[in-house]
């Protein structure tokens, strides 16, 4: 699969301070993902620069920037459920031997709170894993139709609310 460098100096300079999230929600064409996921409260939808083939973030729908402060237990609990539901999609749809549930953003940049959901996929060299796995300097160079395919499979793998499967 080909790769590429991302230069996010450049993707910070073309965000201008938005927030592309929010820019998402509003369904801004520039800030077009593939949705994998959405409710009343929550968005799924494939990070742009695959670094893990299935890479997926996670949002609320309102604009928050603190996981602990800005979230009531309810509303943190309900994102838990996403990232878990969505989590075992992605698990179904691409090959994972771990898959790595982080919330990484920052005030100067990607302040919107969202989670990775990172697929490491099996047979990984330990250096290469962990946050190394996540390393934003190369990413999967996929088209827009590789993309999309890629989201119909998490879509596809996506249980059903409240379905249980412990131990599967």
């Amino acid at each position: 699969m080909r790769q590429r460098r991302v230069d996010f100096e450049a993707v910070r300079r073309e965000l201008g301070g938005r927030c592309f999230i929010c820019e998402l929600l509003t369904r801004n064409p520039n800030y077009a993902h593939h949705v994998v996921y959405e409710d009343e409260r929550a968005i799924a939808f494939l990070q742009r620069f695959q670094t893990l083939l299935g890479y997926v973030l996670v949002a609320p729908k309102a604009h928050r920037e603190d996981v602990v402060r800005d979230l009531s237990n309810e509303e943190y609990l309900a994102l838990q459920a996403v990232v878990h539901r969505v989590g075992r999609a992605i698990c179904e749809a691409v090959p994972t031997e771990r898959l790595y549930v982080l919330s990484l953003g920052s005030k100067q940049g990607n302040s919107h709170v969202h989670w990775h959901l990172a697929p490491l996929p099996p047979g990984v060299p330990f250096e290469q894993q962990q946050l190394a796995a996540i390393d934003n300097e190369l990413g999967f160079d996929l088209s827009e139709d590789e993309l999309e395919a890629l989201a119909d499979r998490i879509r596809a793998a996506l249980p059903d609310a409240g379905e249980e499967r412990f131990g599967a």
